[in-house]
């Protein structure tokens, strides 16, 4: 019998959603990986020093759970997905080899540290910064192995849907503490105790397409709690239900965006939006037709409802909104005036050269800022060949082939493909699981033209949304087939 069809249950012969308590190493896995989401997007994101340092190391307790799961086999003798482990795995085997090959050297020049190319083998992974590069490594692991922890402990489809609500009511508070900092003009994070380098922050969160990205997330997980519940109740029980604090926490949510100034991740929300508007005009229509029941009352109601929650993110949001719009219109002006689209195809382009000078193994992981310099053709001032600095490629997937190579990138992909074949016979047992994965592809496609994995909070949201996805739609369908 292949894994997919191996229902774990428990010494009752349930099946594990209808246990009725969880297990110690259930608990403590949930309440890890609710306090890495809830620290790291306290602490600016994850994205400070101190906070990435402090992040890493709680992470690194997700390696002791993966361990103590590991000496101690379920009783039933169903089988651990340790085989998901593997691209991970040679992950590691790649940074920890570049970390050998290292292709810059530092250099003081009085009190300032600079950082010089040296020859390195170009036949073998190499790393510009080794210390960055195992850092990086460090906080990546620990995240990854925190969250593939759900899949590998928790039993029950009741605590999977606890976490995501916990971290739904977290996205909620922190939104509305960046919608009150907004509204009172604060100039810095934490009404203004601390300052940010540039003006477009929300929340705690340094860059507001962070935000965006973050949010994006934690509305596809409050979109499926939303179904999942909806699903379970007749409309006469739904204003008693989970589903309709679910809808509030979704207006809450969904206004926080326009107002932090995010245009591309706006956008993204009225897409997630709308196909949650469209599922539940495709149920209304199926249900109220079951019943011959006319669904022009509900549907009215239901556009009128839309209306007033769009027209009430719009008053509150009012004043970025504008102000990105004119923003929007003087960019377009100028690109016109000079008859390009602006900066973001020439630093493309320069990330691609600078790939492409090391296809297969790329400048070592956490490499882009120290190696970019080398291939950057923009001058803030070309006289003095002053140029723009950029810590990010603003693209993702051009960036992690840039410093990953083509192996590498391939790696990390199938970090998330793997898990994804051996569960792919349960992904559609619920919407729960496909609002999740619908939530991860579109943060995968901003990732094309931005960095949304430039921050820690939406790394870590990430694979917990992943990881809740594969493992609910196997306990889903466990659960379908012991009824």
């Amino acid at each position: 019998m292949s894994e997919d069809h191996k229902y774990e249950r428990g010494v009752s012969g349930r099946p594990p959603s209808h246990q009725t308590s969880l297990g110690l190493l259930e608990i403590i896995t949930l309440v890890h990986v609710a306090a890495l989401v809830i620290f790291g997007s306290w602490a600016f994101g994850g994205n400070t020093d101190w906070a990435r340092t402090l992040l890493s190391w709680l992470a690194s307790l997700g390696g002791l759970i993966t361990l103590t799961a590991l000496l101690n086999p379920r009783k039933d003798g169903s089988p651990l997905p340790f085989r998901w482990l593997w691209p991970l795995a040679a992950v590691n085997l790649l940074v920890l080899a570049s970390a050998f090959n290292p292709s810059f050297r530092e250099v003081m020049n009085g009190s300032e540290s600079l950082f010089v190319q040296t020859a390195s083998n170009p036949r073998w992974p190499s790393s510009a910064r080794p210390l960055l590069s195992n850092l990086q490594l460090w906080f990546f692991d620990g995240v990854y192995l925190s969250c593939f922890n759900l899949a590998l402990v928790v039993r029950q489809r009741r605590a999977l849907r606890g976490l995501l609500m916990v971290l739904s009511l977290n996205a909620v508070a922190l939104a509305i503490f960046g919608t009150v900092q907004k509204l009172v003009g604060a100039t810095g994070l934490y009404f203004g105790l601390q300052k940010t380098p540039q003006g477009y922050f929300f929340s705690t969160f340094f860059y507001h397409n962070h935000w965006g990205a973050f949010i994006v997330l934690t509305t596809a997980a409050c979109l499926g709690l939303i179904f999942h519940y909806v699903r379970r109740r007749d409309t006469r029980d739904f204003w008693h239900s989970p589903a309709a604090t679910g809808l509030v926490a979704l207006v809450l949510l969904a206004v926080s965006v326009p107002l932090s100034g995010s245009r591309s991740c706006s956008l993204l929300m009225l897409l997630l939006l709308g196909i949650g508007f469209s599922h539940w005009i495709f149920r209304l229509i199926k249900r109220r037709h079951a019943y011959n029941e006319s669904i022009a009352v509900p549907l009215a109601l239901g556009v009128v409802a839309l209306a007033v929650a769009g027209a009430f993110a719009y008053d509150i949001g009012r004043p970025m909104i504008d102000r990105r719009f004119v923003q929007t219109q003087s960019e377009v002006a100028t690109m016109r005036a000079a008859g390009t689209i602006g900066d973001r195809p020439r630093l493309y382009r320069d990330t691609w050269h600078m790939a492409q000078e090391k296809p297969w193994f790329g400048w070592g992981m956490a490499s882009y800022p120290t190696v970019f310099f080398l291939f950057n053709s923009q001058h803030i001032s070309p006289t003095q060949g002053l140029q723009t600095y950029y810590h990010d490629a603003h693209s993702d997937w051009l960036q992690s082939v840039a410093e990953h190579g083509y192996v590498g990138t391939a790696l990390l992909a199938l970090c998330g493909l793997v898990p994804l074949y051996y569960r792919r016979r349960a992904l559609t047992q619920s919407p729960l699981t496909l609002y999740l994965l619908a939530g991860c592809g579109l943060l995968l496609l901003y990732a094309w033209i931005e960095f949304p994995f430039g921050n820690g909070s939406v790394i870590t949201v990430f694979w917990v949304c992943f990881f809740c996805a594969v493992h609910y739609g196997r306990l889903e369908s466990a659960a379908d087939s012991f009824t």
